[in-house]
């Protein structure tokens, strides 16, 4: 089921559960996971893209793994807030993995994710090019979802 919003999302949502954050990039797939209270967001894995069907079990793996409960895919946004390209290749695979895993989904602006989880390798964890290459994109799916997380624990109740 995909949700239009994050309160739509947060309501359809079990009271406990892990929810995974994702974040789709043409070569890999960031996936982060939230705890079962969804207070935390953390880096999960990192899968190398393959083909759709690979790519599909290895995210179904993950999200049984944790016992997950609902995703957040990170929406590459324009600057000006429009959706592209790759915002339209992003819902359809959301819409791709909705049609074997019915649990909520909902999208989560990511503009500026990677370029701040790079500011946050590079300046506080000084790791090198190659060790940001291996992390950044599960931190970004991290980086992404703590957002939402952040957003679902304002919401009223």
């Amino acid at each position: 089921m995909i949700c239009n919003s994050i309160e739509d999302f947060t309501a359809a949502l079990p009271a406990y559960g892990a929810i995974l954050g994702i974040d789709l990039g043409s070569k890999t797939i960031g996936v982060a996971t939230s705890d079962v209270t969804r207070a935390i967001a953390t880096p999960l894995i990192l899968i190398e893209r393959k083909s759709r069907e690979k790519d599909l079990a290895a995210l179904l793996k993950a999200a049984q793994s944790r016992e997950a409960v609902g995703v957040i895919y990170g929406m590459p946004l324009q600057m000006d807030g429009f959706e592209g390209e790759r915002a339209a290749l992003t819902r359809s695979f959301a819409a791709r993995i909705a049609a074997s895993w019915d649990v909520p989904t909902t999208f989560w602006d990511e503009r500026l994710s990677t370029a701040a989880v790079e500011r946050i390798l590079i300046g506080e964890a000084d790791l090198s090019r190659a060790r940001r290459k291996q992390v950044v994109d599960k931190s970004a799916a991290a980086f992404i979802l703590q957002g939402a997380l952040d957003r679902m624990h304002r919401l009223p109740r």
